[in-house]
Order: structure tokens, then C-alpha cells, then sequence
């Protein structure tokens, strides 16, 4: 058993049972977006958290154990995504990103978002032209420092 193929079981109970994520969450007591995370692979769990898991997922002890190994972080499977939605975001990011960093520098000087100290909301937002995907990112500031 590895981490790939308990969240293969973890999806395919997932679509068994009909389950959604933000119900998931809401047992876990921790957002949708980073439970999500966490069972896709890409987040540590706790102990409890992964009981609680493996009693929604009906994951054995072992199972349970290894959502508790930190994983190897980094989902997608080709430098540059071929999912139509990935996609999207490697695009904004290729077409936006320098107007992100020169902003963030700007604002903020030399340093980083972090992706650790991260919180990430993903909600609809109606809209009489068509739906439209509201994403929420906040990371903490990490500035450079010199020695």
C-alpha cells in the first residue's frame, strides 16, 4: 500500500457513497479546500484526523498511517499541466505572473507568498451572465533576509 493508492480508495468510496467534500470537512474540522488536499495526497493528517478519515473512507490502520507520512508534494504528473482546468491556472500564471510578483514586490519588497502559512477559500458566485469561480488565495509575506 503507498499514499497514490489510498487516495485512489479514498476516491472511489468518495464517489460510492456519494460523498462531497465540504461534509468531508466539516468531520475533520478543517476547511474543504485543505481536506481536499489532504485526501488527494498532498497534506499530513493527524492522528485523529486520519481516524476520523479512515472511519468515513473505511481505510484499514495501515491506510491510516500513511496519511500521516508527510507526503512528496506536488500533484501533477507533466511540467505542463494537460487538464483543461490545471491549465487554466499554469496560463494565468504564465500571462500574470510577473504583474503578481512586481505587485507583491511592490507592496511588500523582496520576498515570497508562502504556500505553507497558506489559506485558500473556493466558493460560486452568481452572476445573470454565468456562474463564475471565486478563488481566494492568502499567504504569509516571507521576506528575504540578509546575512
Amino acid at each position: 500500500m503507498n499514499r497514490a493508492r489510498v487516495t485512489e480508495k479514498i476516491l472511489s468510496v468518495k464517489i460510492a457513497k456519494g460523498l462531497k467534500w465540504k461534509d468531508i470537512a466539516a468531520k475533520v474540522g478543517r476547511s474543504k479546500e485543505w481536506t481536499t488536499a489532504l485526501c488527494l495526497g498532498q497534506m499530513t493528517a493527524t492522528p485523529e484526523q486520519a481516524k476520523i478519515l479512515g472511519e468515513i473512507f473505511d481505510l484499514t490502520d495501515e491506510e491510516q498511517k500513511i496519511l500521516q507520512i508527510v507526503p512528496y508534494k506536488g500533484s501533477l504528473p507533466t511540467q505542463i499541466p494537460t487538464d483543461p482546468l490545471i491549465y487554466r491556472f499554469y496560463e494565468l500564471v504564465n500571462v500574470y505572473g510577473t504583474t503578481i510578483k512586481e505587485l507583491i514586490h511592490e507592496e511588500f519588497g523582496d520576498g515570497i507568498m508562502s504556500a505553507i502559512d497558506f489559506e485558500m477559500d473556493i466558493s460560486r458566485q452568481p452572476d445573470a451572465k454565468g456562474d463564475r469561480v471565486r478563488i481566494v488565495m492568502s499567504g504569509k509575506f516571507l521576506p528575504y533576509k540578509e546575512y
